[in-house]
């Protein structure tokens, strides 16, 4: 397999749930760093638009998403499975629970205490990634209560962990695992002392601390321009296509992400699967590349 290369920015919560799977999986990786914000020069090329961090590429595959990622990643690499025998289920829906409401109310949290410190820039840009008044005033009125859910989602988690299991879904971590510890190591970077409150759940914070051990498996920096000349000389895998979406082989489309960060990838339809869509697009200056996007939360139509 070549080697995993992850479009990422360190403060990125998103990017540190993969990052924890990777740990999880002991791998070796490279870290591209992107900008937080736009523009994204040596990003936007390969991904045909999508501009939300991390992306994942191998070779000249790029993977939007990280409910995508993580899933390519255990498909490559099955050792040290994120998806243990028995826990698939639960692990999906702990990632789909953490990645909407628990994310929703650590966001809240975090910008309506730090919220007038922030950049106007990065408001300004978020404010486009979402397609909405990304509003500190709102965000400050409602963090109080986000702070309460905050300790009601740690307390779920704290109900799981209370047979004194290591890891959510038994003695080994699994994608539930990093899932669910991203948000609170979010909270703890960017607000300090919002979510160091959980002294009477048993168990949540020994279990936060096994997390963070994890690592992030073994990192080593490529620049942009590598990344590219990686692309460039690379050649796409081969995938197959779903029956029900046969029709659509060969014909133009546009995939595009349906909560934020909506800006669409046009290409040529190339495969699917029951998790992921695919496009091929022949990229001036790289070649051809495919761009592949979760089923789930994305749409799909003519160009």
């Amino acid at each position: 397999m070549s080697e995993i290369i992850l479009h990422q920015y360190d403060t990125s919560p998103f990017s540190e749930k993969v990052r924890i799977c990777l740990g999880i999986k002991d791998l070796d990786w490279r870290a591209v760093d992107q900008p937080v914000i736009m523009p994204k020069p040596d990003l936007v090329p390969l991904t045909g638009g999508y501009r939300r961090i991390p992306v994942m590429q191998i070779g000249a595959d790029i993977y939007c998403d990280s409910q995508l990622i993580v899933r390519e990643i255990e498909q490559r690499v099955p050792q040290r499975p994120l998806f243990p025998t028995g826990s698939q289920g639960l692990a999906s829906a702990v990632e789909q629970w953490c990645d909407k409401a628990l994310f929703q109310s650590a966001v809240q949290a975090i910008f309506g205490t730090i919220g007038e410190s922030v950049d106007p820039a990065f408001i300004k840009d978020r404010e486009a990634l979402s397609g909405q008044p990304f509003n500190i005033a709102a965000m400050k009125a409602l963090a109080p209560n986000a702070i309460t859910q905050i300790k009601a989602h740690a307390a779920l988690l704290a109900q799981q962990l209370g047979d004194g299991r290591a890891f959510l879904a038994g003695a080994d971590p699994c994608l539930a695992d990093a899932a669910a510890y991203y948000n609170f190591w979010f909270v703890r970077t960017f607000a300090p002392g919002l979510a160091d409150r959980f002294d009477d759940l048993d168990g949540f914070d020994p279990w936060y601390s096994r997390v963070s051990s994890i690592g992030h498996g073994r990192r080593t920096s490529l620049t942009p321009a590598e990344a590219i000349e990686i692309a460039t000389t690379a050649t796409p895998i081969e995938i197959g296509t779903l029956p029900e979406d046969v029709n659509m082989k060969g014909k133009t489309i546009r995939l595009a992400a349906t909560d934020y960060g909506r800006d669409p990838i046009v290409g040529i339809f190339a495969g699917s699967t029951l998790y992921s869509l695919t496009v091929t697009r022949n990229v001036p200056g790289i070649g051809q590349v495919n761009v592949h996007v979760p089923r789930l939360g994305y749409s799909i139509s003519a160009a």
